[in-house]
């Protein structure tokens, strides 16, 4: 079973501008092959359709509790699409006969608008859905953890290209974290490949070769050692730390295991949009039913 905090793992900027071509390129990482969406369903079904849990418990465990931390970060990739959206409301009154969201139609998604209220969705940049084919859970352990090897490293690359394409600073920002949790991900799964096979997996890494101290967003995570933390997201999986061990091959600390999630950031509560119907009511009404919410609890 799982818990939700209230949180983001990191704080969200919310941009000052509406930028809806970064959001296009941010949902690849949602809902694309290679995105959050497949890193989370790919280890959820494998932790779930996993044998010999007790025998193999810190592999068991190490992909469990990645896949719920994996939670988290599809939230952090819907606050990043949700912020570079905001602002883009319509403009008219519908009750006059304008067409108030015909300022929309050149939008690189139309679907933001139509169908999700101008929030993110499970699905790549193109507006294709998120596809189950995309698991990959073959029951043999050393085939599904060198599938997890090679989905982080793929998700990397996405990421990558997508920070060339945007200096939105939410998206920026969204990205630097998630580019140091993802080369955690990759090193804990070498790292368990090498328990189990003897193959030096490690000498792959970094793929591509470009250090994550490299991006400048990255930097601020690295330093605080994100990159040598892997967070318990539940008391269950402590078995991990007989893989998560040693030192951290660029020299700066050794790995850890902390007990609990990261501190995080707020959630962004962004503006209802009237002329949209999200969600249906004015400021004034949202307001008054808050009030009387408050008042029947008091009572």
């Amino acid at each position: 079973m799982f818990m939700r905090i209230d949180k983001l793992q990191v704080d969200m900027p919310i941009p000052k501008d509406p930028d809806p071509q970064a959001a296009a390129a941010v949902q690849e990482l949602m809902g694309g092959r290679f995105g959050e969406m497949s890193t989370l369903m790919n280890y959820m079904f494998q932790s779930y359709n996993f044998r010999n849990k007790e025998k193999l418990r810190p592999y068991y465990a190490l992909i469990a509790n990645i896949g719920t931390e994996e939670l988290g970060h599809v939230e952090l990739i819907a606050a990043a699409v949700n912020g570079c959206l905001n602002g883009q409301e319509p403009k008219g009154d519908m009750t006059k006969g304008d067409a108030s969201m015909e300022s929309l139609l050149d939008m690189p998604l139309l679907q933001h608008h139509i169908m999700y209220g101008q929030g993110a969705m499970p699905t790549d940049s193109r507006g294709e859905g998120w596809n189950g084919s995309y698991v990959f859970n073959s029951g043999n352990l050393v085939l599904d953890l060198l599938h997890n090897f090679f989905l982080e490293n793929g998700a990397r690359t996405a990421k990558l290209r997508v920070y060339q394409m945007t200096d939105n600073p939410a998206a920026r920002q969204m990205l630097g974290y998630l580019f140091t949790r993802g080369g955690v991900h990759a090193r804990a799964y070498a790292m368990a490949l090498e328990e189990l096979t003897g193959v030096e997996m490690h000498k792959m890494l970094p793929i591509p070769k470009i250090e994550d101290i490299q991006l400048p967003e990255a930097k601020p995570f690295m330093d605080d050692g994100y990159h040598r933390k892997i967070y318990h997201f539940s008391q269950h999986y402590e078995d991990l730390k007989y893989i998560w061990k040693g030192d951290h091959p660029d020299g700066s600390g050794p790995l850890e295991i902390i007990e609990g999630p990261p501190d995080g950031g707020r959630m962004n509560d962004l503006e209802g949009i009237s002329e949209a119907f999200t969600p249906e009511y004015t400021k004034e009404e949202i307001f008054e039913m808050a009030q009387k919410l408050y008042q029947k609890a008091k009572g």
